[in-house]
């Protein structure tokens, strides 16, 4: 007799701790156009896939000090002082790191979520705010989930499973690029009972960003994307990106010759960087206020 898969522990967690988050109206008005010829559809996750509370992963939340507090508590460690400095830690620890990376030429440098804690312990326990033992033998990959489950709340959008099974019926290819860490696909699992691949996103065409140590807006990404695509002979004036954020999404895809879909769904991750000198004059081939809409302009 065989039995179904039992959940990891990173999506149980993930699971225990989401609540339905709608999105905030963004007032803005929808353009649509067809978009003839499209292949391939890539989207950004959070923000775009899910809505977010703190707007986009590794965002600082208004509750990350009892989110350090509560995840540090999960795996047995007592905090022993001020969890506002252990905050403040982390995230110099984040800075610091994209710091040296800079340094070594990397110009959006992302980083690896479980080193970050890693490091982020061992300093609480040097600054005697955790036990220094127990910050040198904790489980950082759960404690990133228990803190993340906690500080950044995600939920799916509106129409999101109705938008992919229509995309998928279209025959088209499917990918993900998001700014994004190890736990990503186990909150995906979480949130929506199946891994990406279950609904149609293809493996060779998922981009975390923390797998290449580059972030958006950097065009690394899509420069790779581009690339396997081309490798199925689908160039890139027959893909289309959807993200939420005119610097991180918009500006490269259009870069490296793809179509985007500029997803102004919910107020609290639309970027449109107006006054950046880096998006004047960069448009999005649509403008979205709900995820079918993609669906709606794409005709094959």
């Amino acid at each position: 007799m065989s039995y179904p898969a039992m959940p990891s522990p990173h999506v149980e967690i993930f699971r225990r701790h989401a609540r339905p988050l709608e999105p905030i109206p963004t007032g803005q008005t929808p353009v649509l156009r067809p978009l003839r010829g499209v292949r391939a559809v890539l989207f950004d996750l959070y923000g775009t896939l899910l809505a977010s509370g703190s707007g986009e992963v590794g965002a600082e939340a208004a509750g990350a000090e009892v989110a350090l507090a509560e995840a540090l508590r999960a795996l047995g460690i007592q905090p022993l002082g001020p969890l506002d400095q252990g905050v403040a830690c982390l995230f110099d620890t984040i800075e610091a790191m994209h710091a040296d990376a800079r340094a070594a030429g990397r110009d959006y440098p992302e980083v690896d979520i479980v080193e970050v804690w890693q490091r982020a312990t061992a300093e609480l326990g040097r600054r005697g705010l955790i036990d220094p033992v127990l910050g040198q033998i904790v489980d950082f990959a759960r404690l990133a989930v228990e803190y993340e489950a906690r500080a950044n709340p995600s939920w799916p959008m509106p129409g999101l499973r109705e938008c992919l099974e229509a995309l998928r019926g279209k025959g088209l290819l499917l990918g993900l690029m998001s700014n994004a860490q190890f736990y990503t696909p186990a909150l995906f699992e979480a949130l929506l009972d199946g891994s990406p691949e279950a609904f149609g996103f293809d493996r060779r065409l998922q981009y975390y960003s923390y797998q290449y140590g580059w972030g958006k807006p950097s065009p690394r990404l899509f420069e790779l994307a581009a690339e396997a695509l081309a490798a199925r002979t689908v160039v890139p004036g027959e893909v289309v990106f959807v993200g939420n954020d005119m610097l991180n999404d918009v500006l490269p895809a259009r870069r490296v010759g793809f179509r985007a879909a500029l997803f102004a769904g919910d107020a609290r991750s639309l970027r449109l960087r107006q006054g950046d000198p880096h998006v004047e004059g960069v448009a999005a081939d649509v403008i979205l206020t709900e995820l079918g809409q993609i669906v709606e302009c794409i005709l094959t």
